[in-house]
C-alpha cells in the first residue's frame, strides 16, 4: 500500500524514522520473443527470500551516508556489482501506512541493453546475497500474450509491500508500456486473481 509522497528534504529531516532505498533499473532492447514479438524495454525486478516480488535496494542510514550511496552499497550485496546511483535518478519518496516509521525512497535508472545483462550475470555469479535474502534478477515481460501470458500473468504474483505500484507508475511516468496495454494486463491480471482465490488448488 502507498503512503503520503513527501519531499526529499522533509523525508531527509524527520527523525525516529528509518530509510530504505530501492530502484528499478531498465534498458531498451532491440530482441523480439519467439523473432516475432517486440520486447522493447527490459526492466528488472528481484525475487525475495519469502517468494515475494520486489526491487533491489534495502535499509539505508542516512546520518552516516547518503541515499544514493546506502543504495549503491545494497546493490553491490544484492546485485553483485557496482551500480552508480545519483540524485538525478530519484523519483519519489513516501511514508509508510505506520507502524513503522519507515521512509521509502524510489528511484529508476536506465543503463545499456549490455550493462543490464552484465548485472544479470553478476548477480547469480557475485551477488553475496544470492540464494539467501535474493534468489534471483527477472524480467518483467511488458508484452501481454493472446493467452494472459506475460505482463497480466507477471503483475497477478505477489509483491512485497509497494512494489507492484512502483513498479506500474514507473511503466507509465518513463512510458515503457502504453496506457492501453497496462490498462488491459491489470484488468487481466485482477480477473486471474480472483480466479485463483475463488478456486484455490
Amino acid at each position: 500500500m502507498d503512503g503520503e509522497e513527501i519531499g526529499r528534504e522533509e523525508a531527509l529531516s524527520r527523525r525516529g524514522y528509518k530509510h530504505a532505498c530501492h530502484i528499478l533499473l531498465y534498458a531498451d532492447t532491440s530482441a523480439k520473443l519467439f523473432r516475432r514479438i517486440p520486447v522493447k524495454h527490459i526492466v528488472l525486478m528481484q525475487m525475495r527470500f519469502d517468494g515475494l516480488l520486489g526491487f533491489p535496494g534495502g535499509l539505508v542510514n542516512p546520518s552516516q551516508e547518503s541515499l544514493e550511496a546506502g543504495l549503491s552499497r545494497e546493490l553491490q550485496e544484492e546485485v553483485g556489482a557496482a551500480v552508480p546511483v545519483t540524485v538525478d535518478d530519484y523519483v519519489y519518496s513516501r511514508l509508510a501506512p505506520s507502524p513503522p516509521l519507515l521512509i521509502t525512497h524510489f528511484y529508476t535508472k536506465k543503463v545499456t541493453e549490455a550493462e543490464l545483462v552484465e548485472l544479470e550475470k553478476a548477480a547469480v555469479g557475485n551477488a553475496a546475497d544470492h540464494g539467501l535474502e535474493v534468489m534471483g534478477m527477472v524480467r518483467v515481460p511488458l508484452y501481454t500474450l493472446r493467452n494472459g501470458g506475460g505482463l497480466p500473468w507477471f503483475l497477478s504474483h505477489s509483491f512485497i509491500s509497494n512494489s507492484r505500484a512502483q513498479l506500474l507508475g514507473s511503466l507509465r511516468r518513463l512510458r515503457l508500456v502504453s496506457e492501453g496495454a497496462l490498462d488491459d494486463a491489470l484488468r487481466q491480471a485482477d480477473q486471474m486473481r480472483h480466479a485463483h482465490k475463488d478456486h484455490p488448488r
